[in-house]
Formats: structure tokens, C-alpha cells, sequence
């Protein structure tokens, strides 16, 4: 079976919207199918779907994923827009960069960015909407904010890519930090232009910074501190040495359990069954993907795709500038089509190669990949950020996702200054 055929097939797959862990595990079957003597017999598809998974540092991904949902539950996404509120309320376009801060907090614990809309969303759009906001704004604003989840770390995409490229996921959750405050500021720098021009209801806004001030800075410092400790402690752990990424997510577990427990009380023991279930349903169908993804990437080496890719963009780019421009037109469409997940463990044996071959850093080429997919959360027709958030206000996602063009195009601003100036990925690494 020829590499285009497979990849044909793979695409009509995916278009006539067989899931895509289905359509991976198909993709990765057909070429011994089509030729009994491919070394990628379905003996050997199953064994690398089930080594590929059996791996240490994929078992930081179940564990952010539960701790996510514990402090979903737990209520940490309010404690911490509280305190952001408290210094940003009385600003213009304050409350929407609250927003936007409190995503970049909450994307610092649950390393997911469905997670993280969904949670500060849940909080956040209903009460913006009370202040007088647009609730298309606002829902739209939610969903593009939430995409700092994957970026900020700890980051689900970057422990995949570091499974798949061999870089240390360490300083893969380094280099993120200033890249994810990068894209913060452009969304704030949008949404302050946003509420200059439309115009802001003064008087609601007034009314809820005074309610909040009333309460005093120390009470809402310290109703919020085991919030804002919750990255620090888990970060922390990583970047001192203590832990290992797969470790500090153990950590983050049990600090979100004993946070939500005993010092806000938000949760019941009898509440942990119900999270632990959701958690297997969130990560079982991310598992199999996982696994289906791993098994097809190892096809696509056996069938020497890489190299083929690798000949057909250097014969046609040769510099670097312009073989970065073409690696972001890929990921963009790829990310607009396929799960991040997914994408990753494919395309990063396929890409890598070629731009480590003109001088871009493994960990740089991290930062750009997963930034370009994070975009992918917030474009139709996948965006699953549009998805979670209309699911959370009942607006079409077309709607949402007219509105949350402009964010995008804020998004693609930093891209761009992530892509040509390596330090802001590599400042902190080296």
C-alpha cells in the first residue's frame, strides 16, 4: 500500500466522522492487510498500542486530569477570579483580564484546556454577562483563554510531545511559561480594545468591585491563598528538583483533595467516587487514542514516511524562515481537524526531524507545535473549547466562533513572535 493511499483514507475517515481512536487503529491495520509481508503485522500493533501506554510519564496525564476535576468541583476556579477581581475589577476590561489570568492560574493546575474553560467558564460567563457584557463575548472570550490550559504548564501536550521526541518535559514545562503569559497578554490587549470600543456598564462594574473590596483584601487573600498555591506547589516541585512531572501530578491529586476536603469544604468523601468516574471516562477514550496514535506513528516509521516528508519540504524550502512558515501552515490545518493528542505523537517523528536538520531547538519546535494546536482548540471544525463553552450557554459554536476570531488573531500575533524569536521559548531553559 502506497503512503498516499493510506493518508487518503485516514482523511475520509476522519470526514465522514468515524472516531478518530477507531480511525487510527484502522490506518495502523491497513498496510499489513493490503500486504501480508509489512512488517507492522496486527501482532505488532497490538504490542506497540500496548507498550506505548505503559509508560511512566504518561501517567502524569490521568492524574491531572482527576486533579482537574477535583478542583473544578471543588470550587478553586472561583477562589481564584476573586482575587483577581479585587485588583482588576475597577479597570477597563478588568474583569474580562481577570478572565484571562484566572485561565492562566487554573491552566498552571489542570494542564487541560477543555478543563480549563469548562471550569473558570462555568463561574465566569454567567457573571460577566450580570455586569452588562455581551454574552457572546464573553463565551467566546472563555473559550479562546481557556487554550493557555495546554500552554502554561503542566501541560498534557507537552508530557505527549516529550514522549514522542525524547526532549525532557521538565524544561518543556519551562520553556511554556513565558510563551503562555505572551498569548495572555495579547487576548487582555484585545478585550481592553473590545471594551473601549463597545463600552462598559460603569455602574454594575462599581457596584460589584465595592461588594468584593467591602470583604477586605485580607479576606479575600486568604480565602483564595490555597488557590493560588495549588501551581506553585506543583511547579515548585518540578523545577526544584523534588519531582519528577509524573510525581508532581501524584501531588497535585492530593493536594486538591486535601484543599477541597478540609480547608474550603467544598467537597464530600462520598463526592470522590462520582470525580474518580468522570476521570476514567475523560482518559479511557483519551487512552485508546493514546495508544491507536502510537501504534499508527510506528506504521508511518516503518513505511518511512518521514523521510519521504522530509525530501518532498526540503526539496521545495530550503531556509529555515521558510521551513518554519510551512510547519505553521501545517500544524494550524492539522490542529483545525484532529485532536492535539493525536497530532503530536504522529506528526512529531515525521517533523522533527527536519527542522532540528536547519537549527531549530527540540524544545523550541515543542513550544511552536503545541501553541499551533492550542489554536486548533478555538477553530472549527473540531475547536472543542467552542463545543464545552456552548455547551456551558447554549450559543451556536458558529457564533462563538465569529466572535472569537479577533482573540485568535491575537493568538497568531504571538505565534508568529514564539516562532522567529527563540528566546521566548528558550530564555528560561538556558
Amino acid at each position: 500500500m502506497s503512503v498516499g493511499i493510506l493518508f487518503l483514507i485516514f482523511i475520509v475517515l476522519i470526514a465522514i466522522s468515524v472516531p478518530v481512536g477507531m480511525t487510527l487503529g484502522i490506518s495502523a491495520l491497513l498496510p499489513s492487510l493490503f500486504n501480508p509481508s509489512f512488517a507492522a503485522t496486527p501482532q505488532f500493533i497490538i504490542r506497540s498500542m500496548l507498550g506505548g501506554v505503559d509508560s511512566f510519564p504518561i501517567l502524569a496525564i490521568p492524574m491531572f486530569v482527576f486533579s482537574g476535576i477535583i478542583m473544578a468541583h471543588g470550587g478553586v476556579s472561583k477562589k481564584l477570579f476573586e482575587v483577581f477581581s479585587y485588583f482588576l475589577g475597577n479597570k477597563t476590561a478588568g474583569m474580562p483580564c481577570a478572565v484571562i489570568v484566572t485561565c492562566l492560574f487554573y491552566g498552571a493546575i489542570s494542564g487541560s484546556a477543555p478543563a480549563t474553560a469548562a471550569a473558570v467558564g462555568s463561574m465566569t460567563i454567567p457573571l460577566l454577562v450580570s455586569l452588562g457584557y455581551d454574552k457572546v463575548f464573553a463565551t467566546a472570550l472563555v473559550a479562546v483563554a481557556g487554550g493557555l490550559g495546554v500552554i502554561i504548564p503542566p501541560s498534557i501536550p507537552f508530557i505527549l510531545y516529550g514522549m514522542a521526541s525524547g526532549a525532557s518535559v521538565g524544561k518543556l514545562f519551562i520553556a511554556g511559561i513565558i510563551p503562555g503569559l505572551l498569548i495572555g497578554f495579547c487576548l487582555m490587549a484585545y478585550s481592553y480594545y473590545y471594551c473601549r470600543t463597545k463600552g462598559e456598564d460603569k455602574e454594575k462594574l462599581n457596584e460589584h468591585y465595592q461588594a468584593l473590596k467591602s470583604r477586605g483584601f485580607v479576606n479575600v487573600f486568604k480565602e483564595s491563598f490555597w488557590a493560588l498555591l495549588a501551581p506553585i506547589i506543583i511547579l515548585g516541585s518540578i523545577y526544584s528538583g523534588i519531582a519528577s512531572p509524573t510525581e508532581a501530578a501524584t501531588i497535585s491529586v492530593f493536594y486538591a483533595l486535601i484543599v477541597s476536603l478540609f480547608i474550603y469544604k467544598s467537597l464530600k468523601p462520598k463526592d470522590i467516587i462520582n470525580m474518580m468516574r468522570e476521570s476514567i471516562r475523560t482518559y479511557s477514550t483519551l487512552l485508546f487514542i493514546l495508544a491507536a496514535a502510537i501504534a499508527f506513528a510506528r506504521v508511518l516509521t516503518l513505511m518511512q514516511v518521514p523521510q519521504i516528508v522530509a525530501g518532498a519540504i526540503t526539496s521545495v524550502f530550503t531556509t529555515k524562515i521558510s521551513i518554519l512558515i510551512i510547519m505553521n501552515i501545517l500544524l494550524l490545518f492539522v490542529g483545525m481537524v484532529m485532536d492535539g493528542g493525536p497530532a503530536i505523537l504522529i506528526l512529531t517523528p515525521i517533523l522533527l526531524p527536519i527542522v532540528t536538520a536547519v537549527g531549530v531547538d527540540p524544545i523550541h519546535f515543542g513550544i511552536i507545535m503545541v501553541v499551533n494546536l492550542a489554536i486548533g482548540f478555538v477553530t472549527p471544525p473540531i475547536g472543542i473549547n467552542l463545543f464545552v463553552a456552548s455547551s456551558l450557554t447554549g450559543i451556536e459554536v458558529d457564533k462563538i466562533a465569529r466572535k472569537a476570531a479577533p482573540f485568535i488573531v491575537g493568538f497568531l500575533v504571538a505565534l508568529v513572535l514564539i516562532t522567529f524569536i527563540p528566546q521566548i521559548s528558550l530564555l528560561l531553559v538556558r
